[in-house]
Order: structure tokens, then C-alpha cells, then sequence
């Protein structure tokens, strides 16, 4: 390591400055997430609309970070990190991982997968450093192994990962499957045969539809896709690139990449050892909201709609934090429906002659891998959005959001502030002013969840 986080936030004259502030002190690969995932197969706006006509196939074997932790006190470390309830937490299970910091806020979530007694492996962003610095630097048995992304990553990766989702995708899979389809319960992964390869197979996806995610080892990784491309032939199936896959946070109603909440002085030791070339380092804030601490920026675990995986039968970090919001929340998640009208607007101006507004690119308009945008009722500030895209089949624009609760309830009508206040640091914004778009309250996820519901006994 050559240098810290904590080294290079000393040439800035305060976190918000370097976080709004495209530094070259990281590779810029640990944001080209999807470098190895072409942007279309065909064309982003039909391989969204697979997700609820057919089936699509979307290969994350790319763009997360595994991070491997075994030994006998694997478990104890995500216990005492993970805001999670861990009863009964067995072999073939899945969760999803909530870390925070000391005061409560999010440091990040991820998938975690207990592999056997003592193996585990977390996938995802913001709480991969987070666990490894604890594992490395706490009173743990455990060794890690990490499996990087591909922006950052020389070679192919170790474990290939395939998403199958949509009205056909079950039956899809049952036709490339060797063997009947299992009865897996949601959230759980079982060994499966595909071309006569063994993989597994987890009951999940990114997006409400039934499917499940395959994942195994890369030498089997073409063999796989292959089946699974020759069973859908007859089911419209449909490769998904990286850009239709980003509009599927919305379908999830997940806040992909909030702000990590390290930049604290309880957080300053994870921060020296952090090195500044890391995805950390890398990330800058964008968006309407204009803080005066960065923790303007961060979000708590019920902002983000973790709150329903938070169980205080254990002793971890943030727990006091959590405990005295718990009754009395800051933030609820929600959906919100852009206005038709006012998106029409934003984008046709492009071709008026007027005083630009900020470009608003489909099928994802941010301009920064963490956006947070102003959302105001009545003249005031009362959330913030997030997370902002274009979904094709929908023909509309939505955003998350974290909101007071006391305007979360449906048909709510808010504004969102689009574009930035003044000269930005970020060279991708161009000078532009700033816009209000309606939106309405909706519930989040904004779309039924027919993973749990779909028949998956069906023959």
C-alpha cells in the first residue's frame, strides 16, 4: 500500500470535499463495475422488457467482489459486525448482510452465503474492506480470500454467476437443469447438474419475477450458459447487458451503492489501513443535496428498507444507534413516480433553444456512481432520492428514496431536485441549472414481489 484514505483525505479540507472531488489517487477501474459485460446484447430497451415477457439471463459473475472468510470464528466475526439475525443460520442459506458503523449508519450491504460449518461468502461493495480489515485486525480465527471485480481484476474471475428471471425462466430452468428442479425455499441454494456440471443453484434474483441464480466454478461457466441459452431458444430468452441490468434496483427497490459511513472519526483506524486505492477511494457524491457534514450523505439501515433484517438478540456495532431509531425511524424507503410531463420536459429541451438543464442520459441518468438528490414537499426538504432510472416497459422514470415517514404514504405528491448548484468538480457535469421534477409517492418495491409467489412445484 502506498498510501491510506486516511493520507489522502489530509490534502482535502474536509470528507465532503473529496467526496465531490475526482481525485487521482484511485484506479478508476473500481468503478468500470461491468467491464467485462457488453452494454447491450441487443438493445437495452428489449432486454429490460425480458425481465417481464420471457426470460433473461444476466451474468454477474463480473462486477462484485467476493470476499471468502473461513475458519471457526467465521461466524462470530459477521455476528459482530452484521445487524442480521444469525439463529439458525445454516449451510445452503443466503442473506442479506447489513453492516453499520458505531453511530448506526450504513457502511454497505451484500449477499452472504454460508457455504459449510465454517466458510462463508459475502458479495457485494461497502462491507467487503469493512469485514476484512476486522477479520485482520480483530481476536478472529479466520483466514479471507478475496475475488475481485473486473474493473480491478487481472484474469478470469473464480466463481461464474447467471441470474435466470422472468414469466419463462422456470421453465427454463427445468429444461436445462439434468435433473428435476428441486424444491428450494427462498433464499436457499442447492448443488444442481446442468450440462453435467455441478453448480448451485439460489432461489433469488434481482428483479420480482420467479428465477433463480446458478453459480459454480468458472471452468464451468460457458458449459452452463450455454444449456440455459439452448433451453430458453423456445422461450424468447434473452442475454442481458450492462445497461438494462442497472434499471433492475428499481424492480428490487435496493439503493445499490449509498455512501459508505467511514469518513467519521470513530472510523478513522479503518480508514488508515484502508488503502486509498480502493473502491472507497474511488467513489464521489453527486447530486442536488448540498450537505454541511457528510453524514448529510449517509443512510441508516431503515432509509434503506434494511430495518426488516435487523434483529437486536446480538451484540454488534451500531446496535445501541439502531436501537434508540427503532421506535422512531429517520427515514422509510419508498418509490418515486416521475411526472410524465415534467420528465418529457426535462428531456426535450435538449432540443430547444433554452437555458440547459442538467442531461439526463436513459436508461440511467446519474452522473455518479452514489446520487442523492433533494426531494421537497411544500418547500421543504423531506428526503432524499436515489438511485434514479428508466424502466422501458414501464415508459417511465422512477427514483428511491429515503423520505420522513410522515410523507412516505402512497399518492404523496414531492418534487426531486435535478441538477446541481453551482460549478461542479465533476468534469461529466456540464454547466446547467437546476429543475424541479414531481413525482408521487409509491410503495418500494413499487411491483409485486413474485419471486416468493410464483408455483415453483409446477411441472
Amino acid at each position: 500500500m502506498t498510501q491510506s484514505l486516511q493520507d489522502v483525505l489530509r490534502e482535502y479540507e474536509s470528507p465532503l470535499e473529496f467526496l465531490q472531488t475526482v481525485g487521482p489517487h484511485a484506479d478508476s477501474g473500481h468503478l468500470r463495475l461491468f467491464e467485462d459485460v457488453p452494454p447491450e446484447f441487443t438493445n437495452w430497451r428489449e432486454e429490460q422488457s425480458a425481465w417481464v415477457d420471457s426470460c433473461a439471463v444476466s451474468d454477474l459473475s463480473h462486477h462484485m467482489t467476493d470476499l471468502r472468510v473461513e475458519g471457526p470464528d467465521a461466524l462470530d466475526l459477521f455476528e459482530d459486525f452484521g445487524a442480521n439475525d444469525f439463529e439458525g443460520f445454516q449451510r445452503g442459506e443466503a442473506k442479506q448482510f447489513v453492516a453499520c458503523n458505531p453511530n448506526g449508519y450504513l457502511i454497505g450491504d451484500g449477499i452472504l452465503f454460508r457455504l459449510a460449518e465454517n466458510a462463508f461468502n459475502l458479495v457485494g461493495y461497502g462491507p467487503i474492506n469493512w469485514i476484512q480489515y476486522n477479520a485482520e485486525t480483530g481476536d478472529y480465527d479466520v483466514t479471507t480470500t478475496r475475488n475481485e471485480h473486473s474493473g480491478v481484476r487481472d484474469g478470469d474471475p473464480r466463481d461464474f454467476r447467471y441470474q435466470v428471471q422472468g414469466p419463462s425462466a422456470l421453465a427454463v430452468i427445468r429444461r436445462a437443469l439434468d435433473e428435476p428442479l428441486p424444491d428450494i425455499s427462498f433464499f436457499n441454494f442447492e448443488p444442481v447438474s446442468v450440462a453435467g456440471c455441478e453448480v448451485n443453484a439460489l432461489r433469488h434474483g434481482m428483479i420480482n419475477e420467479p428465477g433463480f441464480e446458478l453459480f459454480g466454478p468458472w471452468e464451468h461457466a460457458d458449459a452452463v450458459l450455454g444449456a440455459l441459452m439452448d433451453a430458453g431458444e423456445d422461450h424468447g430468452i434473452t442475454r442481458v447487458g450492462r445497461k438494462a441490468y442497472a434499471g433492475g434496483v428499481i424492480p428490487a427497490a435496493w439503493m445499490s451503492v449509498p455512501l459508505p459511513a467511514i469518513f467519521g472519526d470513530e472510523m478513522r483506524a479503518y480508514r488508515e489501513w484502508l488503502d486509498a486505492d480502493s473502491f472507497e477511494g474511488a467513489l464521489t457524491v453527486a447530486g442536488s443535496v448540498e450537505p454541511t457534514d457528510v453524514t448529510e450523505h449517509y443512510l441508516t439501515p431503515f432509509g434503506a428498507g434494511h430495518d426488516r433484517f435487523i434483529e437486536f438478540d446480538h451484540e454488534f456495532v451500531g446496535r445501541d444507534a439502531l436501537e434508540a431509531q427503532a421506535d422512531d425511524p429517520p427515514g422509510t424507503k419508498v418509490t418515486l413516480v416521475w411526472n410524465r410531463a415534467d420528465t418529457n420536459a426535462l428531456v426535450g429541451h435538449l432540443f430547444e433553444d433554452a437555458e440547459p438543464k442538467r442531461y439526463t442520459n436513459l436508461p440511467v441518468p446519474e452522473w455518479s456512481l452514489t446520487q442523492n438528490d433533494r426531494v421537497r414537499k411544500d418547500g421543504e426538504d423531506v428526503g432524499v432520492a436515489n438511485n434514479t432510472r428508466y424502466l422501458y416497459f414501464e415508459r417511465r422514470m422512477f427514483s428511491l428514496c429515503s423520505i420522513d415517514p410522515a410523507y412516505s404514504d402512497p399518492g404523496t405528491e414531492v418534487t426531486i431536485v435535478w441538477g446541481e448548484s453551482g460549478e461542479s468538480r465533476n468534469p461529466r457535469v456540464e454547466p446547467h441549472s437546476q429543475t424541479e421534477i414531481r413525482a408521487t409517492v409509491g410503495p418500494a418495491p413499487y411491483f409485486e414481489d413474485k419471486r416468493k409467489t410464483a408455483d415453483y412445484s409446477a411441472v
